[in-house]
């Protein structure tokens, strides 16, 4: 079974953005040691354009092969005219309100974005799923994210978009690993307790 793997970037009191779901105060924390961690051990979240940009494009898929992110992730990209934001990936967006995928490699998932997250979880082989985000999105998949991969910026937003949008039960997570960066930055890697 392929593991649904949260791979969030947050601030210090657990926001995802500010009110208004803007992280751009984040991007001074990719410096030369944490994209160089990224790159070995996560590349295929760096998104298509970033790769390109950085000269990475050559890099292979590590973890995973399939991203799953919310509207308003995906409209992030839109702004500026990317409608394929993963191209290196199989590509689902999580949208009710979108009539048709702004691009042929994009499916989006309409409804019951649960029971379509089950099913590519089940499929036979392929490497894992990246859950993108956003805060509403993975508050409505809780119960089927198996890791949380959490890189927390030393900084404090006092209000924003939560990690998580939604309302739900205490869910455990046992901690695997912690990796400390020299700018301040901490990725904290959790397992699902079954």
């Amino acid at each position: 079974m392929r593991k649904l793997t949260y791979f969030i970037a947050c601030s210090l009191d657990g926001f995802i953005g500010d009110p208004a779901g803007d992280a751009t105060d984040m991007f001074r924390f990719v410096d030369e040691e944490f994209l160089a961690f990224l790159t070995e051990r996560y590349p295929e979240t760096v998104s298509t354009p970033g790769r390109r940009a950085l000269g990475l494009d050559h890099l292979e898929n590590v973890r995973f092969d399939t991203v799953v992110q919310g509207r308003g992730s995906y409209d992030e990209g839109l702004k500026e005219g990317i409608t394929s934001p993963y191209a290196h990936l199989r590509q689902y967006v999580a949208s009710r309100s979108l009539a048709e995928s702004p691009d042929p490699d994009v499916e989006l998932i309409r409804v019951d974005v649960v029971g379509a997250v089950r099913a590519l979880k089940a499929e036979e082989g392929g490497l894992d799923i990246y859950l993108c985000g956003g805060s509403q999105l993975a508050g409505e998949l809780i119960d089927e994210i198996d890791e949380l991969v959490i890189k927390s910026y030393p900084l404090v937003y006092g209000t924003g978009m939560p990690m998580f949008g939604s309302g739900f039960a205490v869910t455990d997570f046992a901690l695997d690993e912690v990796r400390a960066f020299k700018n301040g930055a901490v990725v904290r890697t959790y397992s699902r307790k079954r």
